[in-house]
């Protein structure tokens, strides 16, 4: 396909765009629309592209238009409260469980790197194959609140803190999972999370996913000799 206003393309921005609150940029549906055949049914282009995108950087792939993007002033702790109504499509960099020591998040991740996960008080044996994009395969809930790193398409990064359960979320959640924010209160700069205003709709940037579970372990073991240093100088 060479034409980036092509009746099929068009149809596709209308389904990303209604379905899934994507608004790729042009470049990326040129490129996209290249690589297809234009014989192809529009479910199964739909379908492809979703998967696509799920998997890139939205920095790079969706429209950074003020309209589908945080506020400039979101950091600005001097608005007490307000309110989002979206909807925002956001991306993944990290999470943290708020109720666990940093020990604890180690043994967590390495349960996860082990291919365990936890139901309740039980350990259980997870199985996701290698082309799975559920983003909480390997899903280790039973702790929380969770503190979220979250990003939109323009690049400007926000912390969300957990409020209520929201499922899908947890230690081993995919990072580079895309989500939806809907009606969300932000209170001095954090937005405050609960199922009822963010949806988790799958996906993973590998090359970021592979680097937060390297780095997450090194910084909380750095950060737990550097607490007993600290102790043992006090002493």
């Amino acid at each position: 396909m060479s034409s980036q206003t092509s009746p099929l393309a068009t149809q596709l921005l209308t389904q990303l765009s209604s379905t899934k609150n994507f608004h790729p940029t042009q470049k990326w549906l040129t490129a996209f629309m290249s690589t297809q055949k234009s014989t192809t049914p529009l479910p199964a282009l739909t379908s492809t592209a979703l998967f696509r995108l799920l998997s890139s950087d939205i920095t790079t792939s969706l429209s950074s238009d003020p309209a589908h993007c945080l506020p400039n002033d979101i950091h600005n702790v001097n608005v007490k409260e307000r309110r989002l109504q979206g909807p925002i499509v956001v991306q993944l960099l990290g999470i943290e469980d708020m109720s666990k020591s940093r020990w604890e998040q180690i043994e967590a991740i390495e349960a996860l790197e082990r291919g365990e996960g936890t139901k309740g008080r039980e350990i259980i044996r997870v199985t996701a194959t290698e082309d799975d994009d559920d983003s909480s395969a390997g899903i280790n809930k039973g702790g929380g609140p969770h503190k979220l790193s979250l990003q939109d398409a323009h690049g400007t990064c926000i912390y969300g803190i957990e409020l209520r359960d929201i499922k899908g979320v947890g230690l081993g959640i995919r990072i580079g999972c895309k989500m939806i924010l809907r009606n969300v209160l932000v209170a001095r700069g954090v937005l405050l999370l609960e199922p009822a205003n963010m949806t988790l709709l799958g996906g993973k940037i590998e090359a970021l996913h592979k680097a937060w579970k390297e780095n997450r372990k090194a910084e909380l073991k750095a950060a737990i000799e550097l607490s007993e240093r600290t102790a043992q100088s006090n002493t």
